[in-house]
């Protein structure tokens, strides 16, 4: 037979709310009534029913995350940093995966396990269930990107500015044929990077110069540089919409066609995940700050938990241009990351 905090509190002579109180992070217990209550518990093998508790209590301290790849490294990074912060507050984590168009069904999945709140990663959800959520009282956070439309709260960085400070650091290099890869058409993080890229080239009097698609995948991107730089007329620098995709671009473009990187062609990417700092890549980058993103994201998350109220908040954080050796640089200027 199973061991019940009834059987706790006899052996332990103490109250059975104590023993609830002892398993219940942050709740009044004196060190004394702790360390028996724990004996007891030890003696008996008792393991609190944190399904049962959230039964009583109505709290089920999970949040969902709900994620449609894992493939750029910016996001494993991210999860695990989000998942220790949240256990750090007393919070476990479900983790769903989920196929582009599939997200809203398997957000009502997530429901039905009483989720307290739900983050969004490499995926986002419709307008209508968005609202839905926050009628019934679950907070949304959309990581890395975020719907006009939507009620849904969300962090990104400053993705134009950071874009903006790449076209000035290519344009300034002297380069006049500028290319970008773009990510899903789709996304607000690769339409805001092709916004701020193309504004700071026409700050510096330039345009862009050609475009492709790579889809945040690596093929796609692979197969949009033999596209770009096949033609007539090539790119002498390309801006990739993050550094996952990037690393394809320059795989293509030193190992099938034969271009030296910077020399033949400066290659600039965005996220700054680990790779982009090993030898073969030195990919000049955009860092996200992945560790205040997450904060951000658990702030809001906890803050409309525990005000039982659903609002809408976006935080734009800001980022910082890390300059490597795969882009020729303006005269003057140091490499720095």
């Amino acid at each position: 037979m199973s061991v019940t905090s009834a059987d706790v509190a006899r052996l332990a002579k103490v109250s059975q709310s104590a023993v609830s109180r002892t398993f219940s992070p942050g709740a009044s217990v004196s060190p004394k009534m702790r360390e028996r209550v724990l004996a007891a518990a030890k003696e008996l093998g008792y393991r609190p029913n944190a399904i049962a508790r959230a039964m009583i209590s109505g709290r089920s301290g999970l949040i969902a995350l709900l994620v449609a790849y894992l493939d750029n490294n910016f996001y494993p990074v991210a999860l695990e940093q989000l998942s220790r912060a949240l256990q750090a507050h007393g919070y476990q984590v479900l983790l769903f995966m989920t196929a582009p168009g599939d997200q809203d069904r398997v957000v009502q999945q997530m429901l039905e396990y009483q989720v307290e709140g739900i983050v969004m990663a490499s995926a986002t959800l419709s307008s209508g269930l968005a609202r839905e959520c926050a009628e019934t009282g679950v907070p949304v956070v959309l990581f890395n990107r975020y719907v006009p439309s939507s009620p849904s709260s969300s962090v990104t960085s400053d993705n134009i500015e950071g874009a903006r400070q790449l076209a000035h650091l290519l344009a300034e290099a002297g380069h006049k044929r500028i290319a970008f890869i773009a990510g899903l058409e789709d996304s607000s993080t690769s339409r805001d990077r092709e916004a701020g890229f193309c504004k700071g080239l026409a700050e510096k009097g330039q345009a862009l110069f050609a475009r492709g698609v790579g889809s945040y995948r690596r093929e796609g991107a692979a197969a949009a540089a033999r596209q770009l730089f096949r033609a007539k007329e090539k790119p002498d620098a390309v801006f990739v919409a993050n550094d996952h995709m990037a690393f394809a671009v320059m795989d293509v473009l030193r190992g099938e066609l034969k271009l030296r990187i910077p020399e033949d062609v400066s290659v600039v990417g965005y996220d700054d995940v680990p790779e982009a700092g090993w030898g073969g890549y030195a990919l000049t980058t955009v860092t996200q700050p992945s560790q205040e993103m997450v904060d951000a994201t658990v702030e809001i998350l906890l803050e409309q938990i525990t005000r039982r109220v659903v609002l809408r908040r976006a935080a734009v954080l800001p980022c910082r241009l890390v300059v490597r050796n795969s882009a020729r640089l303006p005269k003057g200027m140091g490499r720095r990351g």
